[in-house]
């Protein structure tokens, strides 16, 4: 890929609501600043300040594992707010009764974690959608490529087998020619002879 030449496409047209664009765009900012400065890095960080989503399959393999990685995240946060909560409830329910005002406010740092999971629930999901679009788009990038490399090899290989069957139709002719001028020679030295 060339610094000048960079596939791309605007993700306003993939169908994203503006929160999902929004973390599509700050994850391809986060992906490509990890990208070094290569030319290929700096020409994709250029269609990305223009706000496209780049194609190559480095740039989307890179946005893959960032979304990967924030996946991985909230699951971990999801995990341990699941185990904050269930500590809350057996705290509420062994004091039952007993110390009721503190019980109220277990009850209200109950609700927020819940409501903090949510919310993670909700970004992890929007993520989710992004990471498999962006995958999606790899993957076709991925056989772009491969059927480019194959399309090589095959017409080098079908320029031999043309070679080869001109070089086998111009033996044969030659043998056939050959076979028969010396056939001609026998049968006029065999008719001589019997005179």
């Amino acid at each position: 890929m060339s610094a000048t030449s960079v596939q791309a496409v605007d993700p306003s047209q993939l169908g994203l609501s503006n929160e999902e664009l929004f973390l599509l765009r700050q994850g391809q900012s986060a992906a490509l600043a990890g990208g070094g400065g290569s030319s290929s890095s700096r020409a994709a960080s250029r269609a990305s300040s223009q706000g496209l989503l780049v194609m190559d399959t480095s740039s989307l393999a890179a946005l893959a594992r960032h979304f990967d990685h924030l996946m991985a995240n909230i699951q971990q946060q999801l995990e341990y707010l699941g185990q904050e909560s269930a500590t809350v409830t057996m705290y509420v329910y062994d004091q039952a009764g007993q110390l009721v005002e503190n019980a109220d406010a277990e009850i209200a740092r109950y609700t927020r974690l819940l409501k903090q999971m949510d919310d993670l629930e909700v970004e992890f999901d929007r993520i989710r959608h992004i990471r498999d679009i962006v995958s999606s788009f790899k993957q076709r990038a991925q056989e772009m490529e491969r059927e480019l490399e194959r399309s090589q090899p095959s017409g080098s290989s079908s320029r031999h087998r043309d070679r080869d069957r001109q070089h086998h139709s111009s033996s044969s002719r030659h043998g056939h020619s050959h076979s028969h001028s010396h056939g001609h020679r026998h049968g006029h030295t065999s008719s001589s002879s019997r005179r």
